[in-house]
């Protein structure tokens, strides 16, 4: 297998932790080369694949399976001559003897009722059925199967600069979700007995090859998604003929697939700021009824593009709108049954113009024709221009804040998938968290510009500290393949957004990150980029050497515990011995008071020198703390010996504060000190993470101020995922604890019908 790229990423992890966080990237990154340079972008001799597709598919709605016919037009751009084709056949995992199934770990404790039982001895046989595979002339070709992987064997090598042609075609049998699960199948709505279809990794598709690792034909498992190669696609899908489609790409046929008036609807939306019906509830309720038997089939084009989707209902309401991004008119628009409103109806379509508008000023302008949200159950899925949501309102119509904010978020969150690896074309069968991650911190980003205080899940830096602090027994490095991932989502989506964040808002500042981050975008939209390419891109672009941050953040388990050990404070000696000998006499006169002392003062009637009076001597009654002639004689020739500069220093009431912290935690980061004085003023320092660069484990810094200060607070804005704050304070101060004595009891009544049963109890 040539993955060296791979190996040589994830083998050095577990050295990493040893080496100095400063020490330079460079074993365990891939040398640049004519493909991908030094500066994290693509080389002058950069290629890549091209894969164009004309499928024709049809669903049957009665035994729900999908049968198809594909023509792939395959370009081969690379130097190499290639003896075989890889093709995936992701949809195998659904096969009765799919690796996907047998590496399950379980133990008898998983097998708690006859619901799990049953589980395991579900049958269905979802996998792909290939009748044929044969030339653009016709003839059989030799093909083999492993597992989820098709390899064609050419006859002839497909040389450098060439093209070849051919024909696939294939079955097989829908997943129900709600059974099976899975990102792709239907959903059916049993009192009416109707589907809703959400179709993904429908056809055989082709891999990627490049230069990175020659053929990406990892075998698809479930966890690691996809990597595939650009291309055009043009779709026929024939459905029953009350169904509505969306679909990646522009629908090449509404005058036969529409009625008049929807047509006009749909015009009218392509000039709308504001959401516009193109498919009515009520007319969605009729074709649910109706239920056609006769079939209409939709015709979808789409240029440049990574994979297809689609879905189809004849329970679909369909809503869109206008939006422009970079002079250009989009699309925004949301398929959704009945059972999604009133969520839906209200927000879907606003959501999605507001994240294609938000991505875009982060990273490229979005360059697709439409973008689509698709509302069903239990789902969250993205492709390009489609995805699929989930966020469903009870039955009553009414729904928590947490459904409504995880409606909101998987929105944005898939919508924003199409920049993420749609647009930017990451390998997410290897590196999950270079989509996830990057994705997950952009919608951080347009989250908090949908609503002021956003509730985000993930993306500041102290929502990840409970993860990072846990059992490093369970917890991998980010630059660890997808499928060896220990807490998928934390590793994935929560630690990579959070790193980014801190990059932005602490170490880089946001006009720097802002700047790099999107010439990363621009480098490798419609390109195949690799961790590497962006790790020296931001650098290349920012000039911040943040070797240290990958190496900590992203290739080891070590967290953020960074300790203020010891505060010394200091001032002065000015020499005048008036201000001094008074300093020392207000000092004696606070000091702590032995116990011992202050006993026998009490229980000790007569000493023997209050007896005798010949005991004491001079010692007994000199004033040390008196300022005599000799002592502003001292000082008038000290003074005359001191230039202006010093003498004024001498006298400036300066205060100094040594203060010694420590990196418990391994990661080193930037320390940030809010220092608050006692005229109640407060002044923030930022001192670089270099500060650790040789000292890695301890090191102390001495500040100097005018003024006294009463208090010191290490990360006081919660910007490092600092995982212990109660080594962050002086005077020392440690986080108090709420507790219950008695759990309440728990109401399964949200917010909306309670306020509606508490209207009914007022009449």
């Amino acid at each position: 297998m040539k993955k060296l790229l791979c190996i040589a990423l994830l083998v050095p992890v577990c050295s990493l932790a040893q080496k100095n966080k400063f020490a330079q990237l460079g074993e365990e990154l891939p040398t640049p080369n004519e493909y991908r340079n030094a500066a994290g972008a693509p080389g002058h001799n950069y290629y890549q694949q091209k894969a164009d597709y004309k499928i024709d598919v049809t669903i049957n709605d009665q035994n729900q399976r999908l049968t198809g016919v594909e023509t792939i037009t395959y370009t081969n751009n690379s130097p190499d001559q290639l003896e075989y084709l890889w093709i995936q056949l992701d949809q195998n995992i659904y096969d009765e003897n799919s690796d996907t199934k047998l590496i399950e770990v379980e133990k008898m404790e998983d097998f708690r009722s006859i619901g799990d039982i049953n589980k395991k001895f579900f049958d269905y046989d979802g996998g792909f059925k290939i009748e044929e595979v044969t030339s653009s002339s016709g003839k059989n070709m030799s093909y083999a199967i492993n597992k989820t992987m098709l390899r064609i064997n050419l006859e002839q090598p497909l040389k450098s600069n060439t093209s070849i042609s051919f024909k696939i075609k294939w079955w097989y049998n829908i997943n129900d979700r709600m059974k099976v699960g899975g990102r792709s199948g239907y959903e059916h709505f049993e009192e009416e007995d109707n589907y809703l279809y959400t179709i993904a990794q429908w056809f055989p598709r082709m891999c990627v090859y490049n230069d990175v690792e020659g053929w990406q034909n990892k075998q698809f498992l479930g966890r690691g998604e996809f990597a595939l190669p650009f291309g055009d696609y043009e779709v026929n899908i024939t459905v029953p003929s009350d169904h509505i489609v969306g679909a990646t790409g522009e629908l090449q046929n509404a005058n036969t697939v529409l009625t008049a008036e929807q047509r006009n609807r749909f015009k009218k939306a392509s000039t709308s700021d504001t959401p516009v019906l193109i498919v009515t509830q009520a007319e969605a309720e009729a074709a649910e009824k109706k239920k056609e038997k006769a079939l209409k089939t939709w015709t979808f084009k789409a240029t440049n593009v990574r994979d297809f989707a689609f879905a189809s209902s004849r329970k679909f309401i369909w809503d869109a709108q206008n939006v422009k991004v970079g002079g250009k008119n989009i699309m925004a628009m949301s398929y959704y049954p009945k059972e999604g409103n009133p969520l839906w109806e209200r927000y879907s379509t606003k959501l999605v113009a507001h994240t294609v508008k938000t991505y875009s000023k982060y990273t490229v302008d979005y360059p697709y024709p439409v973008a689509i949200s698709v509302h069903s159950k239990w789902i969250g899925m993205e492709y390009p221009m489609i995805c699929f949501n989930g966020g469903r309102p009870e039955a009553d119509g009414t729904y928590s804040e947490n459904t409504k904010y995880g409606m909101w978020g998987v929105i944005i969150h898939e919508v924003g998938h199409n920049f993420f690896p749609m647009i930017i074309n990451s390998d997410e069968r290897q590196w999950s968290w270079m989509d996830e991650g990057l994705n997950t911190f952009v919608q951080y980003l347009t989250e908090q510009e949908w609503e002021r205080g956003y509730p985000s899940r993930r993306g500041p830096a102290y929502l990840i500290a409970d993860y990072m602090r846990g059992d490093k027994k369970r917890i991998s490095p980010i630059m660890t393949n997808s499928e060896s991932i220990w807490q998928f989502g934390n590793n994935a989506y929560g630690k990579p957004a959070t790193a980014l964040n801190i990059l932005r808002e602490t170490v880089m500042g946001r006009e720097l990150f802002d700047y790099a981050f999107k010439i990363y975008c621009e480098r490798w939209k419609f390109k195949h980029p690799t961790p590497a390419d962006l790790f020296r891109t931001m650098e290349d672009a920012s000039a911040v050497d943040l070797d240290w941050f990958w190496r900590a953040w992203f290739y080891t388990t070590d967290h953020v515990d960074i300790s203020m050990d010891a505060v010394n404070s200091f001032e002065l000696n000015t020499m005048n011995p008036e201000i001094e000998k008074a300093a020392s006499k207000e000092a004696d006169a606070k000091k702590d008071q032995f116990i011992g002392d202050t006993r026998n003062k009490e229980l000790i009637k007569e000493t023997i020198n209050e007896k005798d009076g010949d005991i004491d001597d001079f010692y007994a009654k000199h004033d040390k703390y008196a300022v005599d002639a000799i002592d502003i004689q001292d000082y008038e020739k000290l003074k005359s010996g001191l230039s202006p500069e010093e003498l004024t220093l001498l006298n400036s009431g300066k205060q100094f504060y040594e203060i010694h912290f420590s990196n418990i935690g391994g990661i080193p980061m930037p320390l940030i000190l809010q220092f608050t004085f006692e005229d109640n003023s407060t002044e923030v320092i930022r001192i670089p993470a270099e500060i650790w660069k040789i000292h890695e484990e301890k090191v102390s810094k001495v500040f100097i101020f005018d003024k006294k200060a009463t208090s010191i607070r290490l990360d006081p804005f919660l910007e490092t995922a600092d995982t212990d704050l109660n080594n962050n304070s002086w005077p020392s101060t440690k986080a108090s604890t709420r507790f219950e004595l008695f759990k309440s009891s728990q109401t399964r009544e949200n917010p909306m019908q309670r306020d509606k049963r508490l209207k009914e109890l007022g009449n």
